[in-house]
């Protein structure tokens, strides 16, 4: 899924207050991890995520693999945080913007 800069503005501006949900730390991303950003994306559809695993590089792998691995968007990135939304496939309750 490719979103224009209006779409990524707009859910930027929803994720503001947002609280990290899912958190990435010592042991890296796992697969229960994973799982666990699958499911939280499907109840949530905009997700702020924690990444505490090393230096930027090693970082940014892990937020470009979360968002691979469960067909999200990464939508922002800053410092550890990052910003992750897929649209829910049965009842999507974020209606974005048009291009």
């Amino acid at each position: 899924m490719e979103l224009s800069d209006n779409q990524k503005k707009y859910l930027r501006g929803l994720g503001h207050p947002l609280k990290p949900l899912v958190m990435v730390g010592q042991h890296g991303l796992t697969d229960a991890v994973i799982k666990e950003l699958d499911q939280t994306l499907d109840a949530h559809e905009l997700v702020k995520v924690r990444a505490r695993v090393g230096d930027r590089d090693v970082r940014d792998e892990a937020l470009a693999a979360m968002a691979e691995r469960t067909g999200a968007v990464l939508v922002q990135k800053i410092g550890n945080v990052g910003l992750l939304y897929r649209a829910n496939r049965k009842l999507p309750r974020i209606v974005l913007p048009g291009a």
